[in-house]
Formats: structure tokens, C-alpha cells, sequence
């Protein structure tokens, strides 16, 4: 059947970031859609960002491209041009390989929920935090001066 239950799918906070950059997403509960209606070309994840939360850390992709849907609430999406507010109904879209380092935060007092989709080369992927001293590939986390950290992104 095409329409997903969202209430049965596992929903988490876990996170591959290694500390400290972890403490930041505490507040991000994902479910991951794709893999639960055995889709494996995209990635989507139905996310809720809870009160003072950040979807990630600023960063970019090189080889996939991601749309993010707003459902409820609002947020800030921050990115290289400076801070925009969003809400239900906007839709954002990063291209891959484009240099903007982009996250939402949610600075109001209520969840805001939006969908995250991804496409490209997921094993091929890599990107840049620039705000903070780490980069990321398929096998996980590493400085910028290339130290790996002892993590692994979250699937």
C-alpha cells in the first residue's frame, strides 16, 4: 500500500555525530520513511524538531541533492546567505555540490515538522560542516585535517 503509517514506523534521535556536535540534534526525533516502504534509490525522513533543536549542523553535499518539505511550526533555515524564517507549505531545495551550508533551528516554543528527501550517490557522498572542525563521507566523521573521529553516520 502506498500510504505509509507514520505511528508504526521507529521513531529516534539517535545521531552519528561524535561529541560534542552531538548535543546539538538531542532535540531532532526522525522516523526514516524510505527504507520503510523498501525504498533504497531516495532517502526521506519525517523529522520534528523540538523547542531551541537543530535539524544538524550547517553543512553541504557533494553528491546528493536534498528537499526539505515544512509541514507544522515554523523554524529559521540558516545558510550562507543569512537566516530565513519558514513554515507550512515552504519547500526548500539544496542542490548538490553547491557550497551553502544550510540547517533549520527551531527558536519558538512549539515542535515544527517538516520532511527531509535526499537523491545521488549516497556511498559516493561527502560533504563540509563549516561552521565547525569536521567534514563527513560514507564511512563517517573525520577533521578537517582529515584525524577520523571514532563515529559513524547514522543510516
Amino acid at each position: 500500500m502506498p500510504k505509509l503509517d507514520l505511528a508504526a514506523i521507529p521513531q529516534t534521535n539517535a545521531t552519528g555525530y561524535p561529541a560534542p556536535h552531538d548535543a546539538a540534534v538531542e532535540g531532532r526525533w526522525y522516523r526514516r520513511l524510505a527504507p520503510a516502504c523498501g525504498r533504497t534509490r531516495i532517502g526521506a525522513s519525517h523529522c520534528t524538531l523540538l523547542p531551541g533543536a537543530f535539524s544538524s549542523h550547517r553543512h553541504w553535499h557533494r553528491e546528493e541533492d536534498e528537499l526539505v518539505v515544512m509541514l507544522e511550526g515554523q523554524a529559521i533555515l540558516i545558510d550562507d546567505t543569512g537566516e530565513t524564517p519558514v513554515g507550512p507549505g515552504d519547500v526548500l531545495a539544496f542542490p548538490a555540490g553547491e557550497a551553502n551550508g544550510h540547517h533549520l533551528h527551531n527558536r519558538t516554543d512549539d515542535p515544527c515538522v517538516f520532511v527531509a528527501i535526499r537523491a545521488g550517490d549516497a556511498a559516493a557522498d561527502s560533504g563540509v560542516y563549516p561552521d565547525i572542525d569536521m567534514v563527513f563521507d560514507a564511512a563517517g566523521y573525520a577533521r578537517k585535517d582529515g584525524t577520523r573521529y571514532d563515529a559513524r553516520r547514522t543510516p
